[in-house]
């Protein structure tokens, strides 16, 4: 009686240790935004047996790399669903990987988008317009969820932006991220301008851009780029900013 009595305790101490352990893991893993490989039945189906098993056995890295060259493979045949696919396993296995996520959203919303708005197998240009958006969608979402697994970084914030300024077209949106971007001390210091450029071009945030783009300017030189100096100009025209208040801005000496 008293061993089975010790044996139950044991088994209890045991998974109480296990619990707390896992618990602490997972706080880790959410710490460092890591959500994981969705190891499930689907991607079972898509990797084949041997793959998905290595997978599961810590070979993920080793997985996704062989997954990759498939994926580079299909844009050289243009099989952009099979590629679309593949980049959705090879992003999943390495949530981390800045790389995986970039190159799989541009050539959704670049390559694929270019080859579907042109694609001469179909006649009707609004069903190659839709086919376009579309794979613009595709790269928005990959650049979403790669921000979700590391929102920590600032390229995939300055990249979706670039994605919402080229080819979305909505300069809201592209304001919104350029500046998530910048408040990284990693970040190049043009997505600051980026963002004001964009937000001067957003309805009902043109005052908002007029005071960023004053900000800048008064940051000195390094930010006094003629783009910047373009854009400031014509918000104080546009906003009918006293002379007063007006900074001087030159205009650049045209061309003989």
């Amino acid at each position: 009686m008293n061993r089975r009595v010790i044996a139950i305790l044991l088994l209890l101490a045991f998974g109480w240790t296990k619990l707390d352990y896992e618990h602490k893991l997972l706080e880790q893993q959410r710490a460092a935004f890591f959500h994981g490989a969705a190891l499930n039945l689907e991607m079972r189906q898509q990797l084949g047996q041997a793959a998905f098993l290595a997978a599961l056995s810590g070979f993920r890295s080793i997985v996704a790399d062989a997954l990759w060259i498939r994926a580079h493979a299909a844009w050289e045949e243009t099989q952009w669903g099979r590629m679309a696919l593949l980049f959705s396993n090879v992003t999943a296995l390495q949530p981390r990987s800045l790389l995986f996520w970039d190159m799989a959203a541009w050539h959704m919303a670049w390559n694929a988008s270019v080859a579907a708005r042109e694609n001469p197998a179909q006649p009707r240009e609004t069903l190659r317009i839709k086919a376009q958006r579309e794979y613009f969608k595709l790269g928005e979402q990959f650049y979403l969820d790669g921000i979700e697994n590391n929102p920590d970084r600032h390229l995939l914030y300055e990249r979706i932006a670039m994605l919402y300024r080229d080819k979305l077209e909505d300069h809201c949106k592209a304001a919104e991220y350029f500046s998530k971007a910048a408040k990284f001390d990693t970040a190049p210091s043009y997505t600051a301008r980026f963002a004001a450029y964009e937000m001067a071009k957003c309805p009902g945030r043109e005052r908002e851009a007029y005071y960023e783009l004053k900000r800048l300017y008064e940051l000195g030189d390094a930010q006094r780029l003629p783009t910047l100096l373009t854009s400031l100009r014509e918000m104080q025209e546009k906003l009918d900013i006293p002379q007063a208040d007006r900074i001087k801005v030159e205009e650049p000496p045209r061309p003989n």
